[in-house]
Parts: C-alpha cells; sequence; structure tokens
C-alpha cells in the first residue's frame, strides 16, 4: 500500500501535518518532526511539533475537560469510548499500513498494535457498566462505608 493512500485514507498530509490537538483544532507551529520509512529512508510526512505554550495551553485544556469529563455517567463515557473504538475498527487497515511503514514492523505486528487498542476501546466499554467499589462493614450499628 503507497504512503500517500494510507496518509489521504486517515487524513493526513504527505506535506506538513499540526501536531496538537487543542480546543477543537489543530496547532503546531514547533520544529519539524519528519517520519521515514526506515526500509528504504523516504519521507512519508512531516509534523508541525507544538511549542511549549501550545502543549501548555493543550493540558490546561485537558484538565479544564476533565471535569465534565468525570462527571458524565459512565455509561455514557463508555458510549464515547465505543465510538473510539468503532473509528479504529474502520481505520485498522490503514492504521496498521502506517505503522508498518514508519516503525518498519511486519504488516501482522502493525495490524496487532492497533487491534490492541480496539481490545482496551472493548474493555472499557464494558467496565463502564460493572458496578464496582465495596460496602465496608463500620464499627457503628446501622452504619457502613462505601468505597
Amino acid at each position: 500500500m503507497q504512503a500517500s493512500t494510507i496518509l489521504k485514507e486517515l487524513g493526513l498530509s504527505s506535506g506538513v501535518n499540526k501536531g496538537c490537538y487543542r480546543r477543537g483544532e489543530w496547532v503546531g507551529d514547533g520544529p519539524l518532526d519528519t517520519s521515514t520509512n526506515p526500509h528504504n529512508n523516504e519521507m512519508i510526512g512531516q509534523c508541525a511539533t507544538a511549542t511549549v505554550a501550545q502543549v501548555n495551553e493543550c493540558v490546561a485544556s485537558m484538565d479544564d475537560e476533565r471535569a465534565r469529563w468525570v462527571s458524565t455517567p459512565m455509561p455514557i463515557r463508555g458510549e464515547i469510548v465505543r465510538q473510539i473504538g468503532d473509528a479504529l475498527r474502520q481505520k485498522k487497515d490503514y492504521l496498521g499500513a502506517l505503522l508498518t511503514l514508519e516503525v518498519g514492523k511486519i504488516r501482522s505486528e502493525g495490524l496487532g498494535e492497533v487491534q490492541e487498542f480496539i481490545d482496551i476501546c472493548d474493555m472499557a466499554v464494558g467496565m463502564s457498566r460493572t458496578i464496582d467499589g465495596k460496602v465496608l462493614p463500620s464499627e457503628r450499628p446501622g452504619h457502613f462505608m462505601i468505597e
């Protein structure tokens, strides 16, 4: 599979791509990072890395979003993770092929790495529907503690 086909299917450019997602947009005004095929040393693409300020803004926005995510009911969070897993499934062949190109893995290993992400998503979806925690006895009559 050609690098240009893989990148196009993943919404990436064979030119310069921004490398940091912050508050709904891709940014990257830092140094360029070039991805090279280790098999033939051909350039696959480039990524404009984030500046320190852009990374700090990204971390701050993640911290802001964390409170909303934590207050979202677990089954709804599980649904979001399920959708992420489905998106990975839809692009599994292309993501695996990109790993094969960038890291020099054989095709089955590239696909296997993507499958690991999918499996973790599936596990997280299942966990979002489990009731976790312990009910602990208390020394006080008619009282208990919940973990």
